[in-house]
């Protein structure tokens, strides 16, 4: 299945590069608080976001520090696709840069509706 645009639905199913194990998408925009692993060993990954948090599949989340974070550009392959409504599509649009746009917009509602003071 071809990867598509970032932000995936949660419940999405993927294989990363040189992986061999699915892992089902549970979570955006995540950054470690423990220890973090790649293939190489222990990396820092102190304040570092990663675009998603997953488990393995099928089994879920047994432990917590079974809890794997990767960005887009990882993935070599969508096995399934999660689910996907208007909320999920919102929230990608706003996870894939939408979130600027509104909060511009909210700022301009915002202050179209303050009171303004009354004129003598």
């Amino acid at each position: 299945m071809e990867i598509e645009e970032r932000f995936l639905p949660i419940g999405t199913v993927v294989l990363l590069k040189g992986g061999k194990r699915e892992l089902m998408i549970t979570s955006y925009c995540i950054m470690p608080t423990g220890d973090v692993y790649d293939k190489n060993g222990k990396v820092d990954a102190k304040g570092k976001m990663f675009d998603y948090g997953a488990c393995f599949y099928p089994e879920g989340m047994v432990t917590s520090d079974q809890l794997f974070a990767f960005n887009h550009n990882q993935i070599a392959r969508v096995c399934f696709t999660g689910y996907k409504t208007d909320k999920q599509k919102e929230i990608s649009t706003i996870l894939n840069g939408g979130l600027a746009e509104l909060e511009k917009n909210n700022t301009e509602v915002q202050n179209n509706d303050e009171e303004v003071p009354p004129t003598e």
